[in-house]
């Protein structure tokens, strides 16, 4: 809870981030180590989930019996791997430049959101990536590492957010990544899917709070999500549509090239009033995740008979 306080004022630095930290030290055993083969990405996604993992179990045993410190240590690292405050405060400004029009200040957000290029989206390209990224990024950047670690503690945070880094930064379709960052990709895919199954449940459950329609989202969960290439981000992306009644989908534009996406939801294309309630929607579902997990962690510490 600390470290959910933490984020909630803090949010994430724009320098020293332990998470950008780790992203360069994996950034450089990638060109030191890359090859063009899955045994080559096996390798690399172990040595530093590996080492993510083993200094989260190493804080839990060096704080297990100095409560403080043990405390201390727990709120530092739920701290560094959140980034549902960012991710709301990025989508609220990005529909203020839309709605500004101010399309070259709106393009410069959109690499904090998703990995898509700016320079190949309109108004309404950006209104659909920021509000397709408010939804997988719920699951993310909150509600899978809050609940990774109510279950696993310190190792869980930060191995969770490793492998979600690197499904980030080599988990691509591309050429170059397609074999090299096969293992990323396919952990990430087995750590998020209880969590994004219970980001679509909250973020269905909770649509009123943002003017949607409950049913509309399961409906659109229901019919829409499994047609989507990814098995996390289409639940949670159809739920967040039908939630918001808006469609999402189509032409999507990577740097490695563009890849058509099914269409999820039955409404119009987002707009900048949309991708707002989508970053309310955001902070709702975090919210009720966190309430979640601390009663898996509360449950999980308390001595049983």
């Amino acid at each position: 809870m600390l470290g959910v306080v933490a984020d909630a004022v803090f949010a994430d630095p724009a320098r020293w981030h332990p998470v950008a930290g780790f992203g360069s030290c994996a950034a450089a055993l990638e060109r030191r180590c890359y090859a063009d083969r899955r045994s080559a990405g096996i390798a690399y996604a172990a040595v530093l989930v590996g080492g993510a993992v083993g200094l989260g179990a190493a804080a839990e045993a060096a704080t297990r019996r100095r409560p403080v410190r043990h405390v201390i240590a727990t709120a530092v690292a739920t701290w560094a791997v959140l980034g549902g405050t960012s991710l709301a405060g990025h989508g609220t400004t990005l529909a203020a430049r839309l709605d500004e029009r101010d399309l070259d200040a709106a393009r410069a957000l959109i690499p904090a959101l998703c990995g898509r290029d700016p320079q190949l989206l309109d108004a309404a390209g950006m209104a659909r990536a920021g509000t397709e990224s408010m939804a997988e990024n719920t699951s993310d950047a909150a509600v899978a590492p809050l609940l990774w670690g109510a279950v696993a503690g310190i190792p869980g945070l930060l191995g969770y957010r490793a492998i979600n880094t690197l499904d980030a930064m080599v988990g691509y379709r591309s050429p170059r990544y397609r074999r090299f960052g096969w293992a990323a990709a396919r952990a990430d895919d087995v750590v998020n899917l209880v969590p994004s199954r219970v980001t679509a449940l909250l973020s269905a459950g909770l649509a009123s709070a943002v003017g949607g329609s409950p049913r509309a989202a399961v409906v659109a969960w229901r019919r829409d999500a499994r047609a989507h290439p990814s098995p996390n981000a289409g639940p949670v992306e159809a739920a967040t549509a039908g939630a918001l009644g808006v469609g999402l989908g189509g032409p999507t534009a990577y740097t490695h090239g563009v890849e058509d996406r099914p269409r999820l939801g039955s409404g119009p294309p987002p707009t900048p009033t949309d991708l707002r309630r989508a970053a309310r929607l955001s902070q709702v579902v975090a919210t009720a995740a966190t309430l979640i997990a601390w009663a898996i962690a509360i449950s999980r510490e308390r001595p049983h008979p």
